[in-house]
């Protein structure tokens, strides 16, 4: 025989895929291998794609780096915000108890009392 045996044409055209329970009980499973659609590219073209693939998949993750450390900075800005907010909202608090004290206090005190200047000249 100087071609292939029928057996190695099937081997050629076909993939064995055992299932993990069969192996040992059933014959050969054979099924049929897929085919390209899309003609061989050479060489050089599959370096040009997986070079331009490489710089893509290097874009797209320093993009995502890139996103990652906005929304921690935004994360961090955010918590600054509501820190700052809390410590206004302390200090109004403390500038009224003031206030009110400062008022009390000219009230009570005779030096900010509110004099009758017609009634003195008399």
């Amino acid at each position: 025989m100087d071609g292939p045996s029928k057996e190695e044409e099937e081997d050629s055209t076909f993939t064995n895929i055992p299932l993990a329970d069969d192996i040992d009980q059933l014959p050969r499973i054979l099924y049929p291998r897929s085919k390209s659609l899309l003609p061989k590219m050479m060489n050089a073209d599959m370096d040009a794609v997986d070079a331009e693939n490489q710089v893509e998949l290097e874009e797209k993750t320093r993009l995502i780096n890139q996103v990652l450390e906005l929304q921690h900075t935004l994360e961090d800005l955010s918590a600054r915000v509501d820190a700052v907010k809390e410590e206004n909202l302390k200090l109004k608090s403390e500038n009224q108890v003031l206030g009110q004290y400062i008022e009390n206090l000219m009230s009570a005190s005779s030096v900010f009392q509110t004099t009758d200047t017609k009634s003195k000249r008399k």
